[in-house]
């Protein structure tokens, strides 16, 4: 027997298949030994063992020893098991499933909204929901239901039926299959039902009238029982749950339609004179029923492929995300394994051309990476050691090897991925007044086809009763609200989505809809305005000094500190290639400066109250020293052996794009605020060259929040755009908090809407976004009032006394099915809005 058989066995945390010489890692446990694919799972099960035994046991390998901790990580070569190995057992994945238009309903399986009676989708769709299927990436013809090793060449095998990578929905192909099965049983119920009119009649000579109805009861029964089926399911759902929808009208509509003519056929002699039409028939509506059952699943299926063109940036979105990674053990050797068992901590290979598989930091090598994803630029941006790098970016020409730091549902991707489902069905305010009018509109509507029934059943013409059941029918289809229920959820799906794929992040609808009506914008400086990284823009020595000497006095006495002006010096120092000298004596003042001895001589960098402390005047220095300030820049003097030899001026640029940016907000009518904690004079200087409007300098950030409530006091409506974690709190107090995607959690956490490529572009780009959405958002319920507005008395016969019209119910489901699909193509409109 093959030794790979008698030893193979599962890895307690994940279930991948597991052999002992091909193991990364392994501990004893209570005298067993348990194998592991990675440096992850062994790290979790040695922390917690008990967590992972249930039936792990079996998948061990008895030992003697006492229990230890993680052993070494064991380096062999992947060899290959036989093609006969078991497959382990299928891991099933559990999904929450909620309903588009209702994300208040929610529940573990599959089904239909008890409120709208739409089918519930996957919460936040990453695999499919029962089983996700396993490939090898080399020999596609291997297949398992759970994670393992190709028997044939040893690599991990790789999930294969992602969202991502297939976009059929279920519901979308039953839907489809009835609607085309309905169709080939209704054109001959059509046309049976038509049949008198065709010149000289030619099937009546055939078939007598009673035949014809017999033949057309077989041909559509399963049109309304099997096709039309979960019309009555949701329609009785809704009458048990009090929520009134449009299958309760649908329902309504096709059973008493059916449910008449299947009486008319098989008891016509129970029917008074009132229902019987010249000659003595009494007139049969399966026409009428099959074909209403056809248009509505027509309409249905066009609207769910709506609804999956709507998650057409989600699924762009997690094409993004690599599905393995090359996991570097602790002796060196390498390994292909699935992006889901990366754990934190762990080592990761990246090569030429792959993409960076979670968040993390380069702990050598370096590269250059398109951040295309993040950014919106396709420069590729230089890593090296120690610089954070994004899963989902694409690495350039280099390698290098990352520490795993955010992994799974913690990436960016994945927030991002999660921000955009949980927008997509969020609900906005103007929706309220969409489900306030269908809370009413629904029994107003059987209200008035019960008006119809009674009015026409005593003054219609004869026969009176069969025009009576004709026109409420009528009206019961042409005023399914699904038009009013569409409206909105589906223009929300496709802006936020729009705006997912342009860098504009919105976290919830009432973000995207209050955003419209903001007219007041407060900014904070730092990160927002200017690019957040201060930059040295001035050094200028006194007449006899050398420039070069004044740098590297300033970057010597600053190497040991974290101060971003320091940093900024030092970064001067590094780009101009300065040698720094040795330092000794050194000493820091809080909000002063720094004083110590380079290479022997007394030396200081600090600003005018250090000066005075080490009695020094500023000399001739002083005047430029003011210039500089008042254009914006942070000015440090220099000092050694006891006088000032010359001054650096450092500053945060404005960003390239916030000029144009203001420009545009400005032309939108925004009044714009900056609020910074920077000295007056630098904020002026700011503010002056954007052409801001007001300005508050030296604030605290517990004051930014204040000045937020104090500007809504006075009837503003407020956005407010920051990076930072002080300005957490002004971000959620405003009406819409605006997030730069290059600052803090915390920050995007109390945010509305981040703007992923952190410029204020995007700002304007987001107004853009929120204006389009809204107006088709009024357009949609423009539609679906005007349409209810004038189908129902049309259908109720209000016509007919002046023109003789009336409207048949197949026209009237036609109509019905219209009205989804304007709204519907409406709301796909904004895939295509400029931003």
């Amino acid at each position: 027997m093959d030794q790979h058989i008698k030893t193979a066995g599962k890895d307690p945390v994940c279930g991948m298949t597991v052999y002992p010489d091909r193991a990364a890692a392994q501990s004893v446990h209570e005298g067993k030994t348990f194998y592991f694919c990675c440096h992850g799972c062994a790290t979790k099960f040695t922390a917690s063992p008990e967590k992972y035994l249930g039936g792990a046991s079996e998948s061990s390998t008895p030992s003697s020893r006492a229990p230890v901790p993680l052993t070494g990580i064991k380096s062999a070569q992947p060899s290959p098991a036989p093609a006969s190995q078991g497959t382990p057992r299928s891991q099933p994945i559990t999904t929450d499933y909620i309903c588009p238009m209702h994300p208040e309903v929610h529940q573990d399986h599959p089904g239909a909204c008890p409120k709208c009676g739409m089918a519930l989708e996957p919460a936040i769709p990453t695999q499919t929901a029962t089983q996700v299927e396993y490939t090898c990436p080399m020999h596609p013809e291997i297949v398992r239901k759970a994670p393992g090793f190709c028997p044939i060449c040893g690599m991990a095998l790789e999930p294969r039926n992602a969202v991502a990578d297939r976009e059929e929905n279920p519901e979308l192909a039953d839907m489809t299959r009835r609607f085309w099965i309905s169709i080939a049983l209704t054109i001959p119920v059509l046309a049976l039902a038509m049949s008198d009119l065709i010149p000289g009649q030619p099937l009546q000579s055939i078939l007598s009238t009673r035949a014809i109805t017999w033949i057309e009861l077989p041909l559509a029964t399963p049109v309304v029982l099997w096709a039309g089926w979960f019309f009555f399911e949701r329609g009785w759902a809704s009458i048990v749950n009090r929520s009134l929808n449009m299958f309760t009208l649908i329902a309504l509509g096709t059973g008493t339609a059916y449910v008449y003519s299947v009486i008319a056929v098989l008891f016509p002699g129970i029917f008074p004179d009132s229902f019987r039409v010249m000659g003595g028939g009494v007139p049969i509506y399966f026409e009428a029923a099959a074909a209403i059952t056809t248009l509505v699943l027509l309409g249905q299926v066009l609207e769910l492929r709506a609804r999956s063109r709507t998650s057409h940036a989600i699924r762009s979105l997690l094409k993004l995300s690599p599905k393995s990674a090359r996991l570097v053990r602790a002796d060196g050797t390498e390994i292909d394994v699935p992006v889901e068992h990366i754990s934190v901590g762990d080592l990761l290979r990246v090569r030429p051309g792959e993409k960076v598989p979670v968040d993390g930091v380069i702990t050598e090598g370096e590269s250059s990476v398109d951040e295309s994803l993040m950014t919106g630029e396709p420069i590729p941006v230089e890593k090296s050691a120690g610089v954070r790098v994004t899963g989902g970016t694409v690495n350039g020409t280099g390698t290098f090897i990352m520490r795993a730091d955010r992994v799974g549902s913690e990436t960016l991707l994945a927030q991002i991925v999660r921000m955009v489902s949980e927008a997509q069905r969020s609900r906005s305010p103007v929706q309220k007044l969409a489900d306030r009018v269908s809370g009413y509109f629904v029994p107003a509507v059987i209200l008035v086809a019960i008006i119809t029934f009674i009015a026409w059943a005593i003054y219609g013409p004869e026969p009176k009763m069969a025009r009576a059941l004709l026109n409420a029918v009528a009206v019961l289809i042409i005023a399914c609200p699904c038009a009013l229920g569409l409206a909105t959820p589906m223009a929300i799906m496709v802006g936020t989505g729009r705006g997912a794929l342009a860098g504009i992040l919105v976290k919830n609808a009432e973000a995207l809809e209050i955003f419209e009506r903001v007219d007041t914008l407060v900014l904070d400086k730092t990160g927002t305005l200017t690019e957040g990284r201060p930059r040295v823009a001035s050094v200028i020595p006194i007449a006899g000094s050398d420039e070069k000497e004044v740098l590297r006095l300033a970057a010597t006495l600053e190497r040991g500190s974290e101060h971003p002006l320091a940093c900024a010096i030092l970064a001067k120092a590094k780009e101009r290639s300065i040698d720094l000298g040795n330092l000794t004596d050194f000493q820091s003042q809080t909000g002063k400066g720094v004083t110590g001895k380079v290479d022997g001589r007394a030396a200081a960098l600090g600003n005018r109250a250090l000066l005075a402390e080490i009695n020094l005047a500023s000399g001739t220095l002083g005047e430029t020293a003011k210039s500089l300030e008042s254009d914006g820049q942070t000015v440090m003097f220099v000092a050694a052996d006891g006088a000032i030899i010359g001054i650096i001026g450092v500053a945060d640029p404005i960003r390239s794009t916030t000029p144009e940016a203001l420009a545009k907000l400005h032309r939108d009518g925004l009044h714009i605020i900056m609020l910074t904690g920077d000295s007056r004079a630098t904020a002026d200087s700011v503010a002056r060259k954007l052409g801001i409007d007001q300005v508050y300098a030296e604030i605290l950030p517990s004051q930014k929040s204040e000045m937020v409530k104090q500007l809504q006091s006075e009837g503003h409506i407020v956005a407010m755009a920051g990076d930072g974690v002080n300005d957490a709190p002004a971000l959620s107090q405003a009406n819409v908090g605006i997030a730069m995607g290059t600052g803090t959690d915390v920050a995007m956490e109390s945010a509305g809407i981040t703007l992923l490529r952190g410029d204020l572009l995007g700002l304007a780009r987001a107004r853009t976004l929120s204006r389009a959405t809204m107006r088709n958002i009024r357009q949609n319920l423009f539609f679906a009032f005007v349409y209810n507005s004038l189908g129902v008395p049309v259908a109720a016969g209000i016509l007919y006394p002046f023109f003789g019209l009336l409207l048949s119910p197949i026209l009237a489901s036609a109509a019905m099915t219209f009205s989804s699909v304007s709204v519907i193509t409406n709301a796909l409109r904004l895939r295509k809005v400029q931003l």
